[in-house]
């Protein structure tokens, strides 16, 4: 599935806060929903709150670039507390994977996102890519993870 030529953004996010706090937020389907107000993201099908795990799948709704939009995940791959990856089931892209390990460090837990993702559409989503989807989710993924280190290093799940 992941090819040479799809997209992939990597963000290091350093987070003061036990490994399993980064691990369970990141897999915490009421804080996704917190972190993504801005898009509206709610889950509405399949697990639609408390801790995901192997096997489950959630359907999102979100708006985006102003187009109410659906998605379906599911966890196709789980270590706790050190990695799981999400795959999209359906939804706007042809394809993503969304990669999280954990590693804990001397002081601090490294959480590390790799999103690899394929637009529809041939060259036209090739140039979307380009022109402004890498951009946005990277922001948006950033964003994210921002959120998540501030409750992290807060303690409060």
């Amino acid at each position: 599935m992941i090819g040479s030529t799809m997209p992939l953004i990597i963000i290091h996010t350093e987070i003061k806060a036990k490994i399993n706090t980064c691990f369970d937020l990141a897999r915490n389907i009421d804080f996704h929903q917190e972190s993504l107000k801005h898009s509206n993201e709610n889950a509405i099908d399949g697990k639609t709150s408390g801790l995901i795990e192997l096997g489950e799948s959630v359907t999102w709704e979100a708006t985006h670039f102003g187009i109410k939009q659906r998605l379906t995940s599911k966890i196709t791959e789980f270590s706790s507390p050190d990695y799981f990856v999400d795959e999209m089931v359906s939804g706007a892209f042809k394809s993503f994977r969304h990669e999280h390990f954990f590693e804990l460090q001397n002081n601090y837990t490294l959480m590390i996102d790799k999103f690899y993702f394929e637009s529809p559409f041939g060259i036209f989503g090739k140039i979307a890519n380009i022109l402004f989807l890498e951009r946005y989710m990277t922001a948006l993924l950033s964003k994210r993870n921002e959120l998540l280190k501030l409750r992290a290093e807060n303690s409060v799940l």
